[in-house]
Parts: structure tokens; sequence; C-alpha cells
């Protein structure tokens, strides 16, 4: 690719398939404060934001933190599943063989969290991702699965990500009672116009980029449409870099910028 040269970069850092670059912000920090606190409470958590904020990006940087000896992730973005293919899907996370009924397959569940959390002193940490598609039927059912007889204390984690409808969901009255046991709900508001900044020049930097590659006003230009969300911001970055190696260019100017804009708008 010409314009990676171009730029002086080692890879387009704002393409969803190139190396991951963590860029730090405040937000990020809070995140993380917050699904920590989770994981030593456990229980109940509640993670959402618009899309393209970086919830996903968040969750798997959360759960390579955690130590596997101490942990078991179980992570899901099939959201869309019916009770039945939920409890399988748990069931064979778990490491068991799913069984045919609901019930046999609520038991293999409980006995797995019951087993880490009792015999092998590890955390059941489950992330459901897109949980804002999740069938009502399995939102109602959460809690009673992961309910246990006679402990007040949770054995699990169970993270909920989604968009910020899943909230209005877990206000109606058959889920108030999930919603109650919520001990951690966080709801990500996107980058502040410096913040976007520091985005940008850090995913550079981390590309091995040490010249300056968007002019001032087309770094503006970026930040002003893409309004905080990062997946917006990459996507503007990106159509910046191919307009302006097809100009010939070595800077992003403003009307690369603008030109960019509305190219990814029009997509």
């Amino acid at each position: 690719m010409d314009y990676i040269a171009r730029f002086g970069l080692e890879f387009n850092p704002f393409l969803k398939n190139s190396k991951e670059i963590l860029v730090e912000n405040e937000e990020s920090h809070e995140v993380r404060f917050r699904l920590n606190y989770l994981v030593e409470t456990k229980g109940f958590g509640l993670l959402t934001g618009s899309p393209g904020l970086g919830k996903t990006t968040a969750l798997r940087s959360f759960a390579a933190s955690l130590n596997p000896s101490r942990y078991k992730v179980v992570y899901s973005s099939l959201s869309t599943l019916t009770v039945q293919e939920f409890y399988r899907l748990l069931a064979s996370s778990f490491g068991a063989e799913p069984a045919s009924r609901k019930t046999d397959n609520f038991k293999l569940i409980q006995d797995s969290v019951n087993y880490l959390a009792l015999e092998k002193r590890i955390t059941p940490v489950i992330i459901i991702d897109e949980a804002n598609h999740m069938n009502g039927a399995v939102l109602s059912d959460l809690k009673i699965l992961f309910n246990f007889e006679m402990d007040s204390r949770d054995r699990a984690v169970i993270l909920l990500a989604g968009q910020p409808q899943l909230n209005n969901t877990l206000r109606l009255n058959a889920h108030e009672p999930l919603r109650q046991r919520l001990v951690m709900n966080y709801n990500m508001e996107g980058l502040s116009k410096e913040e976007g900044r520091i985005y940008v020049t850090e995913k550079l930097k981390g590309a091995g980029c040490r010249q300056t590659v968007f002019e001032e006003n087309a770094l503006e230009a970026v930040l002003n449409s893409a309004n905080g969300t990062p997946r917006v911001i990459n996507r503007i970055c990106d159509a910046c870099l191919l307009i302006a190696d097809s100009k010939e260019l070595h800077t992003v100017t403003g009307e690369t910028a603008m030109q960019a804009i509305n190219d990814v708008q029009l997509g």
C-alpha cells in the first residue's frame, strides 16, 4: 500500500483489522474502574453506549486482563438466541454436554458455576455483548439462573453490554427484579474534542508515524464530524489517507478531510 509509506506509517492504525492500539482517556479509565469493581463485588453489571464508542474493545481488554487461574471468561455476542439456545450455549461454554431439556441445562450451568466457585476458587465471568437484542424471556431467566439457594453471595459475574435502549428494557416491570440486582451500571458518552485529538495522534504514533499527517483544520473537521465516536473517527481518517494519497499529498488538507467526510456520510 503506497499510502502507508507516504505518511510514514508501519500500518494503517485506523483499519479495524490492523494491529489494535489502545488509547487511554478519562472514560476508558472509568470503564476499567467500574468493571474491576464488578469483578470484586460479583453479580450483575451493565455497560451501555451508542454504536462505535468502543464497548467491545473495552470488553476485550477487560477479559484479557483477567487472570485465567482465577477467572473463567465466557463471552457471547449471539444475543438473539432463544432461551433453550442460550442455556445450551452456556452449558457448552462451561465444558458440559448440553441437554435437550431446559431444566437439565439449568442444573448443568448452576452445577458448573458451583464447581468453579466453590471447588476450584475460580470466578465465572459471563459477558453478553449486544444484549439490547436479547430475548425478553432470556433476560427474565438470568436472575433465576444465577440465584443460588441458601447463599446471599453472588458466585459469578454477569456483564450485559449493549446500546442505551437496554436501560429502557430493564426499566420494564417484567425486568425490575434483574434491574434491582445491578451492582454496576455505566453508560459510555464518547470522546471530548481534546480526547479525540489525542486519540488520532496516539493512533498515528502507535503505527510508527513521526511526521505531521493532518493539517490543523483537517483534524478539526474530522473531529467535528465524528462527534466523539472513535469508530467514525477511524473511518474518516482512513478515507482521508486514501484520498490524500490519490492526490499525491503528504499531508491531509482541510479540503481533503471534507471530501473524506462526504464520502463516509454517503457510504
